[in-house]
């Protein structure tokens, strides 16, 4: 676990976790990991559920953000395992300005989402299928569920993000579940439609951060790996 094969070495994949710590890691807007939200937990980085973040000393629960990579890329390969508890909610985010992120003031990460969260048990998904596992997040949703290799909450799931010009691949556990192409009408009028309308060049290809969703449900992740690729 959290280790590169000699064939991932020499096909460029690196760690982007190390299976111990948070080197390499850091809060959106922040110099450092957001305290009481992110740990290292048998050789999985969690995001703490928000009923279990401590106090700080206002009585209130300690601020959080999501957690990025502390190194932008352009053209990339991700892949990751994940789990998430019952009605859990989480994302991988990528294509991120974390100055268009923190301009509103909060440590939430602003890009493209890989949406991952419970299918079966979440409300959320039971009338937006843009917004089930896999999903380009309230852009273009995965296949049905008759068409999406998902297992249950509680158990490991792997995914893959392939940002490579202006094409973009969602993978879930070796299956291809959507594509897009970024500057496109279709793509343009997808994001004019969605939440996204009102942030500037939500749309353009960045050399942005790829992030992990601080969300209140809580959720593990795993063999966190990377690979630049060539732009095409």
């Amino acid at each position: 676990m959290n280790t590169l094969t000699p064939a991932e070495k020499a096909a460029g994949w690196t760690r982007a976790f190390d299976g111990k710590t948070l080197n390499g890691w850091r809060g959106v807007g922040m110099a450092g990991i957001p305290k009481g939200h992110w740990t290292v937990e048998n050789g999985t980085i969690r995001v703490i559920p928000s009923d279990q973040v401590p106090l700080g000393p206002d009585g209130k629960p300690l601020p959080g953000g999501d957690l990025m990579i502390d190194k932008p890329y352009r053209d990339f390969e991700l892949s990751l395992e994940w789990k998430i508890p019952p009605l859990g909610n989480s994302g991988v985010k990528y294509n991120v300005s974390e100055d268009v992120s923190t301009a509103r003031g909060g440590h939430g990460a602003l890009g493209f989402e890989y949406q991952i969260i419970d299918d079966i048990g979440h409300p959320q998904v039971s009338y937006e299928e843009i917004n089930t596992t896999g999903s380009l997040y309230a852009l273009i949703p995965p296949p049905h569920p008759e068409g999406k290799v998902l297992h249950p909450v509680g158990e490991w799931n792997h995914s893959r993000i392939v940002f490579q010009g202006m094409h973009g691949e969602h993978w879930l556990n070796g299956e291809k579940l959507l594509e897009f192409e970024l500057e496109t009408p279709q793509m343009d009028s997808l994001i004019a439609a969605s939440k996204y309308h009102t942030i500037p060049n939500f749309g353009k290809k960045k050399t942005g951060y790829i992030v992990l969703q601080d969300h209140a449900s809580g959720a593990w992740f795993r063999n966190i790996k990377i690979r630049s690729l060539a732009e095409e």
